[in-house]
């Protein structure tokens, strides 16, 4: 696999060990352009607007990671450096972009984020044209895996081919025979929305009403009216803040919050909310299965002494962790910190190899000379040639009269079919 184990196959005079040993990274470090020696991360989140819930978790889940790699001697001998920028929402489109400027100007060799499809619509081809990774921990969106990204384009978030048809599939289980979908009209929403529809339809359910509404929609009366006069019996929105708008209209026009369905973008913690205790029943998907109690208390702790904030939400908490062990040892088992080295290298680290559940162990079986296959707190991710995750699981959710949601059960699948 490296450069060293075939130096020392061919080294025939003992005392030329040492030597071999140097020179392999050398040679590992020689494939690669660029790199200086220090993993610079840079982050494009979503500090403000739509998104903005996803933040927290996602951050946590970065810092945690950062620490831990930190801990365990770094990437290359050296501690990994992390710089945060805004991605906003798809509503101010002009943030993301600047802010994706700014961190490739920095030096950084891969970029995490950013949380929403659309936003990363924005960037991604400026930051793969620059031979920069570019790894996500929530973009679902089915298209961006055949995006013309050169092989720099990861995600650690199954697509919505997988959350589309799980959704899909729990509406129909339910008992529930006229569906009515309401989503925004962006690639996320759209894509949600199309393999939704087509899982309800070929279970046997009918879609009575199917409408669509421009990212940062404030005023839902009409749609909701129109929903509600469809004779729905159920109601699948695919949204992010929106929902705070949607709910209290569907309770308005006397819509059963039972019979709600939501979707990783709006399942959020609602207890301070005035319609909290309306979503009581209501059930709702979120990629990843049960977390480790123990990693989310860690996080929480973090992220507290970091941020003097409790955690509150923890939704793509695991992948957004996942994604820096990933993108460090890659760099470790490259032997370089570049764009390209970090890419070429991630699909082997998540695949294959001595399986390894965190950083430390990952990093002693590389310079053992292994090949490693990490497998994190989000799945076993395994990387394919389209930079997704092979194998995911979805969980489902649903709230009490607290305007908080619990996991029912988790359903594990193939993301990319």
């Amino acid at each position: 696999m490296t450069a060293f184990s075939k130096k020392t196959l061919v080294s025939v005079v003992a005392v030329a060990a040492a030597t071999a040993l140097a020179l392999s990274g050398c040679s590992a470090s020689s494939k690669y352009t660029g790199g200086d020696g220090v993993l610079k991360l840079g982050g494009v989140l979503p500090l403000t607007g739509a998104l903005a819930f996803l933040s927290p978790p996602e951050i946590a889940g970065v810092e945690l990671a950062i620490q831990d790699i930190n801990d365990a001697g770094g990437v290359l001998g050296k501690p990994v450096e992390w710089s945060l920028e805004d991605s906003s929402d798809g509503d101010h489109p002009e943030v993301a972009p600047a802010s994706a400027t700014k961190l490739l100007d920095g030096g950084v060799d891969a970029i995490v984020g950013a949380a929403a499809s659309g936003v990363t619509r924005l960037i991604i081809d400026q930051v793969t044209k620059a031979k920069t990774v570019q790894i996500s921990m929530s973009n679902t969106a089915p298209d961006l895996s055949t995006w013309d990204d050169g092989g720099y384009y990861f995600r650690t978030a199954p697509s919505d081919l997988l959350q589309g048809a799980i959704v899909g599939n729990q509406v129909v289980a339910d008992g529930h025979e006229n569906v009515a979908i309401i989503y925004q009209q962006t690639p996320y929403g759209e894509g949600l929305e199309a393999k939704a529809k087509a899982t309800i339809e070929a279970a046997g359910a009918t879609i009575v009403s199917d409408l669509s509404f421009p990212e940062a929609e404030t005023n839902f009366d009409t749609i909701v009216q129109k929903t509600v006069a469809s004779g729905a019996d159920s109601v699948l929105i695919i949204s992010y803040d929106e929902f705070k708008k949607i709910a209290p209209a569907l309770q308005k026009n006397n819509f059963p919050g039972k019979d709600m369905y939501l979707v990783d973008g709006n399942l959020a913690n609602y207890s301070a909310e005035g319609f909290a205790s309306y979503l009581e029943g209501a059930k709702g998907t979120l990629p990843g299965g049960k977390l480790d109690e123990a990693f989310k208390q860690r996080a929480a702790d973090l992220y507290k002494a970091n941020h003097n904030e409790d955690l509150t939400e923890f939704a793509y908490l695991a992948e957004s962790y996942d994604a820096v062990i990933l993108l460090a040892l890659a760099a470790e088992q490259a032997g370089n910190d570049s764009g390209q080295a970090i890419s070429e290298n991630l699909q082997s680290v998540s695949t294959g190899g001595e399986a390894v559940t965190d950083y430390a162990a990952g990093l002693a079986a590389i310079k053992a000379g292994k090949d490693v296959d990490y497998n994190g707190f989000s799945g076993p991710i395994e990387f394919d040639e389209n930079g997704d995750p092979t194998g995911a699981s979805i969980g489902i959710y649903q709230y009490g009269k607290d305007g908080t949601s619990t996991l029912l059960d988790v359903v594990a699948g193939n993301s990319v079919e």
